[in-house]
């Protein structure tokens, strides 16, 4: 089995696992609001009476019997093991993402040493390379060589159709484009060397396909006009 089969036959079973999780999620949030609910009212209740035998003068305000009750303290314990038990779930859903992306990472990464690989074969033998685009990792940011270069964006990727899965976005991804926001669908990258973004979204530049020819962004597209115009 190849690596691109093997990420397929693990990634069709993605969903399935995410649902499940969901759906504790749901279950756990559904007891949560329950439990947190109940003490509130508990607390609210206890309270009063609290405030009722002070002014009844049964007890001192700094007397030792103003507490909650055990059955009160039991359940904020419970409603926090509740809370811990969703954290803990929510972050496996995250590596179970995160874990594909970083195989299909190795995937593009390979993919695209292979590429090179052909072209370099093709030099040697005097013979036109058969691939002119090269395909970028999600995260591994590859030079600027005044080629053309398209993404697919791992994380597309690795989310089902239809669900929304909300984890946290990871605050060390790189972001591009002119909207500042980290890589996701088909992304082309301008060929001025010294462009400072380099990486754009498809939807951000007004692109449906990849570009024939040479492209440039439109802030060294500028640049270029104004220097043909000296």
């Amino acid at each position: 089995m190849s690596f691109l089969e093997d990420f397929q036959a693990n990634i069709e079973a993605l969903p399935n696992h995410l649902r499940r999780k969901y759906a504790l999620l749901r279950d756990l949030d559904k007891s949560l609001h329950g439990v947190q609910t109940q003490n509130e009212q508990r607390c609210e209740k206890e309270i009063e009476d609290m405030v009722q035998r002070i002014k009844g003068g049964n007890v001192t305000p700094d007397s030792s019997l103003i507490k909650f009750s055990d059955e009160a303290l039991d359940e904020q314990k419970h409603a926090i093991r509740i809370a811990d038990e969703k954290v803990a779930l929510a972050s496996q859903a995250y590596d179970l993402v995160d874990a594909h992306i970083q195989q299909l990472d190795q995937y593009l990464k390979k993919f695209d040493e292979e590429l090179r690989l052909e072209r370099d074969n093709a030099a040697v033998a005097g013979a036109p390379t058969t691939t002119e685009n090269t395909v970028k990792s999600g995260r591994s940011g590859e030079g600027k060589g005044g080629r053309k270069k398209t993404r697919l964006a791992t994380a597309a990727a690795a989310t089902p159709s239809g669900m929304d899965l909300d984890l946290p976005v990871d605050p060390n991804e790189p972001t591009y484009c002119f909207c500042n926001q980290v890589s996701y669908g088909e992304m082309v990258a301008c060929d001025n060397p010294n462009c400072k973004i380099e990486w754009f979204h498809y939807g951000c530049v007004g692109l449906k396909e990849q570009p024939k020819g040479k492209w440039f962004c439109a802030d060294c597209a500028g640049t270029q006009k104004k220097r043909r115009g000296k």
